[in-house]
C-alpha cells in the first residue's frame, strides 16, 4: 500500500495517493476530477477554487489534520485582496498535498456544471397565499385626534380589508412615515395573513398603488441537491427555477455519514448547518439574478427536506436520528422567520417547514403526499421518491403507509467508476444489441444516438463525459437483458458473453461502454463493483416497497408513481428489469417529476394546504425498516437482478431475461445465455 497521502475528492468520490507537494489541481487532473482551470495553474484565473475539509471522516477512512495542505501563499492572498475569495477556499493550483485530505470541488469550479433536474411540474393550484397585497387610504394625522401613523394604518386595514390585529416589525416603523407622506396617505401593504401561531403582520409598504408583486420560494432541500422555485404570489407563476449541489456533500454523501461526522467532530453539526445555509443563500442570490428580481421582494418561503437535513438546516444536532429509536426534535410543522435561519431574503420573510412523518421519513415525503394524494386514491398506489434516501408511500382511501430506504448516491451516478451527476455529455439513455453486445447511447444535450450520423458534431462542445443516474440504471438493465450480466450480478467473460467488450479487470470482468482515448476523451466502463453498488441501492428501494406491501397484505399494486430528482428520466421497463420496483403493467408506471417540489409549491401558494398536509401526516402509518425482520429477507432476495424469488410475470411477458449463470467456471451456460435473444418492449 502506498505511503503517500490520500486525496479524496467530493462530490465525485474519486481518490488516489499522491507524493508530498503535489498541487491539488495536478491530483485532480490525474484522477479525472472535474476541476476547472483556464490559466494552466498560474494562479491567474481562479477557476480552480476548492474547499478543503478537516476533521475525522469515517466514511473515507481518513482524519484530516490542519496542516494537510501547504500554507496559504502570496498568490492566493493577492487574488483575495483584488477579487475576494470565500473564507475556507483555496486555489487548487497553489494548495499542495502535505497529508491525507478531503477536497470539495464547488459547483462553480466544475467544468461540467450540473443540470439540476428538479424542474417545476405543471400543476393547477388554488391560489390562497399567506402574503397578499392591500391598497389602503389612511386618515391623515389631526391635532385634535392624536394617534400614531401605525395605529391609523392598522385602522385602515381593518376598516377597508377586515384585517384585524395587524402587527408591524420595527423595520416597517422605521420607513413608514416617509412612505405615507410620499404616497399622500395612500399606500400598498404586503401583509402576511398570520396563522394559528402568529397574528397578521405588515411585511412591506410602498407609496401609492404598487403595480408590482411579491414572491415566494418553494425549496426542496435534498441530501445531494437543493432546488428552488421562485413563484409570483399573486399569479402563482413560476418565474424562475434553479438548483445547486448541497455543499454538505463534502461531509458525507449519505445521511448517516453526515450524522457520523457530527458525532465525531466537536463542531461538526454547526459546520454542516453553516454550509447548507450559505449554500441556500447562494442559491437565492442565483435565482434572483436569473429572474432579475430584488431579493427583498421574497416575503415567503416553504421548505421540504428529509429529517437529517431538517435538523441540520435548523441548527439541531442530528445525533438522535443516528440511533434507535430515531427520535426527531420535533415532527410538527414549523413557522419561523427568515432571519431565524440566517436567510438573506426580505428581513421579515416568513418560513414554513412541512411536518416530518417519522425519524427517517421527512417533510419531503409529506410534500410528496400532498402533491400525489395517495390518501384520496381509489386504487392502491405506490409512490417512490427516488433519491439518496428514498421515501416510499403506499396507500389508498383506506390508509397510507410510509417508510424510507437508504439507497445511497449510486442512482445519481456517485460511487460508480464512470459515473457523474447529470450534466451535458453524460450518458442518459442506453440500448445494447443482444447479438453483438455493442451499446448505443444518448447523452444529455443531444437527441442523436451514438450510432447515428451527426452524433460527433452534436456533442462536439461537451464530448462523452460519463454516465449519469438514469444512464446507469438503463446500462445495467440492458446488460442483464443482453446476457452480459447474470442474475446474481456477475459480468461474464468474453467466452461466456460472446463479446470482447468484456475484459478481465482484476479478479472480475468489466464491460467497455465507450473508448474516447484516441480523441483525448475518457474510457467509460462498467465494473463488477459498479454492478454491486446498483444492486445494493435497488435492493434497498425494492425491500422498502415490498415491506409496505406485506403490511398492506397484498402481492401487487395497481400503479406505481416514480418521483424525485430524476424520476421523470427513469425508464419504467428498465427499472423493472433491474428490480427497483414491483412487477406492474408498464402503462401503470408513471412519473411525477419532482413531487416534493410540487408539494412545496402547493403549500407556498395555498395556505389551506398547510393545514391539510398537517392532518394527512398525522394519519399516515409509519413503518421503521430497521426493526422489521422481513426487510433483510426482502433485501437478500432483491439483490438479484431482478429478484431471486419473486417471479415478475408481467415483466417476463414483455422481455426474455437470460438464465445464464457466470460463476460456474464453465463457458457452456454463459455462452448459451450470451446468445439468447430477447423481445424489445
Amino acid at each position: 500500500m502506498s505511503s503517500d497521502p490520500l486525496v479524496v475528492f467530493t462530490p465525485s468520490g474519486k481518490r488516489g495517493h499522491f507524493p508530498l507537494g503535489t498541487p491539488i489541481l495536478t491530483a485532480a487532473r490525474q484522477l479525472g476530477v472535474d476541476l476547472d482551470s483556464v490559466c494552466g495553474g498560474r494562479g491567474i484565473c481562479s477557476k480552480c477554487q476548492i474547499t478543503p475539509s478537516y476533521g475525522e471522516f469515517s466514511k473515507h477512512g481518513v482524519t484530516v489534520a490542519d496542516d494537510a495542505l501547504s500554507e496559504w501563499n502570496s498568490v492566493e492572498q493577492r487574488y483575495k485582496d483584488k477579487r475576494g475569495l470565500i473564507d475556507g477556499r483555496r486555489l487548487g493550483c497553489q494548495a499542495a498535498v502535505q497529508g491525507d485530505v478531503v477536497i470539495d470541488v464547488p459547483p462553480e469550479s466544475q467544468v461540467h456544471k450540473q443540470v439540476v433536474r428538479k424542474r417545476a411540474e405543471a400543476r393547477d393550484i388554488t391560489m390562497n397565499p399567506s402574503t397578499k397585497l392591500y391598497y389602503v387610504e389612511v386618515q391623515e394625522p389631526d391635532m385634535h385626534d392624536p394617534s400614531g401613523d401605525l395605529e391609523r394604518l392598522r385602522i385602515a386595514l381593518r376598516e377597508q380589508w377586515q384585517l384585524e390585529n395587524v402587527h408591524a416589525d420595527l423595520h416597517i416603523m422605521q420607513v413608514m412615515q416617509p412612505v405615507l407622506r410620499k404616497g399622500t396617505w395612500k399606500v400598498t401593504c404586503a401583509v402576511h395573513l398570520g396563522d394559528d401561531e402568529n397574528a397578521p403582520r405588515i411585511m412591506h409598504i410602498w407609496p401609492g398603488y404598487y403595480e408590482g408583486t411579491v414572491y415566494g420560494l418553494a425549496v426542496d432541500l435534498g441530501s445531494t441537491t437543493i432546488a428552488a422555485h421562485m413563484c409570483d404570489l399573486q399569479t402563482g407563476e413560476v418565474v424562475a427555477s434553479s438548483g445547486i449541489m448541497n455543499p454538505q456533500i463534502r461531509f458525507g454523501e449519505d445521511l448517516m455519514s453526515r450524522v457520523s461526522y457530527s458525532m465525531m467532530n466537536a463542531n461538526g453539526a454547526q459546520e454542516m448547518t453553516n454550509a447548507v445555509r450559505e449554500g441556500m443563500n447562494a442559491l437565492f442570490t442565483q435565482i434572483s439574478i436569473e429572474a432579475e428580481i430584488d431579493k427583498a421582494l421574497i416575503v415567503d418561503a416553504v421548505f421540504v427536506c428529509n429529517p437529517v437535513m431538517h435538523h441540520l438546516f435548523l441548527g439541531i444536532d442530528p445525533f438522535e436520528l443516528g440511533q434507535a429509536p430515531f427520535a426527531l426534535a420535533t415532527s410538527d410543522s414549523l413557522r419561523l422567520r427568515a432571519d431565524d435561519l440566517e436567510l438573506n431574503i426580505h428581513p421579515s420573510a416568513r418560513v414554513y417547514l412541512l411536518p416530518c412523518i417519522a425519524g427517517h421519513v421527512g417533510a419531503d415525503a409529506a410534500a410528496v403526499a400532498l402533491a400525489e394524494a395517495p390518501d384520496k386514491s381509489d386504487d392502491l398506489v405506490l409512490v417512490v421518491d427516488v433519491g439518496t434516501n428514498a421515501e416510499i408511500l403506499l396507500g389508498n382511501k383506506e390508509k397510507v403507509l410510509a417508510c424510507s430506504s437508504p439507497t445511497g448516491p449510486a442512482f445519481e451516478g456517485a460511487q460508480i467508476s464512470s459515473g457523474q451527476r447529470a450534466a451535458p455529455g453524460a450518458i442518459e439513455r442506453v440500448e445494447i444489441d443482444a447479438v453483438t453486445k455493442a451499446p448505443r447511447f444518448r447523452v444529455i444535450g443531444s437527441d442523436i444516438w451514438s450510432d447515428e450520423d451527426g452524433f460527433d458534431a452534436a456533442i462536439a462542445s461537451t464530448g462523452v463525459t460519463g454516465i449519469c443516474g438514469s444512464g446507469i440504471i438503463e446500462m445495467v438493465a440492458e446488460m442483464r437483458l443482453a446476457g452480459i450480466v447474470d442474475g446474481p450480478g456477475l459480468i461474464g467473460s468474453p467466452a461466456q458473453t460472446g463479446s470482447d467488450r468484456c475484459f478481465i479487470d482484476g479478479r472480475t470482468y468489466s464491460y467497455l461502454v465507450y473508448d474516447g482515448s484516441e480523441k483525448g476523451g475518457p474510457k467509460l466502463t462498467v465494473t463488477n463493483r459498479d454492478i454491486r453498488e446498483i444492486q445494493m441501492a435497488k435492493a434497498a428501494l425494492y425491500s422498502g416497497a415490498r415491506l409496505l406491501m406485506d403490511k398492506f397484505n397484498v402481492e401487487s399494486v395497481d400503479r406505481v408513481v416514480l418521483a424525485g430528482a430524476f424520476g421523470a428520466h427513469i425508464s419504467p421497463k428498465h427499472a423493472m428489469v433491474l428490480g427497483m420496483i414491483p412487477d406492474a403493467p408498464l402503462d401503470k408506471v408513471t412519473s411525477a417529476g419532482n413531487a416534493a417540489g410540487t408539494g412545496a409549491r402547493i403549500a407556498l401558494l395555498n395556505r389551506d394546504a398547510r393545514t391539510e398536509i398537517e392532518a394527512t401526516v398525522r394519519a399516515i402509518h409509519k413503518i421503521e425498516t430497521a426493526i422489521e425482520p422481513r426487510f433483510q429477507e426482502h433485501f437478500v432476495n432483491a439483490s438479484a437482478i431482478p429478484n431471486s424469488v419473486e417471479p415478475f410475470p408481467i415483466l417476463n411477458s414483455i422481455v426474455t431475461i437470460p438464465t445464464a449463470t457466470f460463476n460456474t467456471g464453465g463457458g457452456g451456460n454463459g455462452e448459451d445465455g450470451g446468445r439468447r435473444r430477447r423481445r424489445r418492449g
